[in-house]
C-alpha cells in the first residue's frame, strides 16, 4: 500500500509597507485585542469603538518604515496564504533594534506563526545592524511572555516610560 502524505500549511513572512491594506487590518486585530485584554483586567470590561479608533491614533505604527525599521507580515497556509500574524522591527540606536507589534491570529496560534515571526523579526534587526533585540509587554499578555523566553530572551530592565509596559525582555543577535 502506497501513502501519500499532504503537505502542511506553512508561514511565509517577509517585508510588508505598514499602510498596505493587509498590514492595516492585522494591526487592527492586534491593537484590538491587546486593548480588549487590557480593559478586561482593568475595568472588567472590552474596549469601547471610541478606545480602539483613538488607541490606534496614539499607538500608531508609521515608525515601521524603512530606512530604520521593517514590518513583517506573515501568510498561512496553501496558495493564496492568508495574512495571519506580523512583526515590526525598529532601531533604537545603532547596536539596539525594538520588536514591536508580534501578532498572530488566535485561530492560527499553535501553528508556529509566533516562532516564524520572531526569527524573520531577528533576521531584520541583524540586516539593520543590531546587536541585540528588545522589546517590552505585559503582565497579562502570557503566552507573549512564554514565546519569548522560549527563543532565548531573558527579562531585563525598564528602558522606556510606556505607561502600559510592565516587563522587558532582551536578546543577544550576535
Amino acid at each position: 500500500m502506497t501513502t501519500t502524505s499532504i503537505p502542511r500549511p506553512s508561514w511565509d513572512v517577509g517585508p510588508r509597507p505598514v499602510h498596505a491594506a493587509d498590514s492595516a487590518a492585522l494591526l487592527r486585530a492586534y491593537f484590538i485585542e491587546v486593548s480588549d485584554r487590557y480593559y478586561q483586567v482593568h475595568h472588567g470590561r472590552r474596549s469601547t469603538d471610541e478606545e480602539i479608533e483613538s488607541g490606534l491614533i496614539e499607538h500608531h505604527s508609521d515608525d515601521l518604515v524603512p530606512p530604520h525599521a521593517v514590518f513583517l507580515l506573515g501568510r498561512y497556509g496553501r496558495r493564496p496564504a492568508e495574512p495571519a500574524g506580523c512583526a515590526g522591527v525598529r532601531l533604537l540606536d545603532a547596536a539596539t533594534a525594538e520588536l514591536k507589534r508580534l501578532y498572530v491570529r488566535p485561530a492560527l496560534r499553535g501553528t508556529g506563526g509566533g516562532a516564524a515571526l520572531l526569527t524573520a523579526a531577528h533576521a531584520a534587526a541583524r540586516e539593520l545592524g543590531a546587536e541585540r533585540i528588545i522589546l517590552d509587554t505585559r503582565h497579562d499578555l502570557v503566552e507573549a511572555r512564554a514565546l519569548y523566553a522560549r527563543h532565548g530572551y531573558g527579562e531585563t530592565s525598564r528602558y522606556n516610560d510606556d505607561p502600559y509596559a510592565e516587563r522587558w525582555f532582551t536578546k543577544q543577535l550576535v
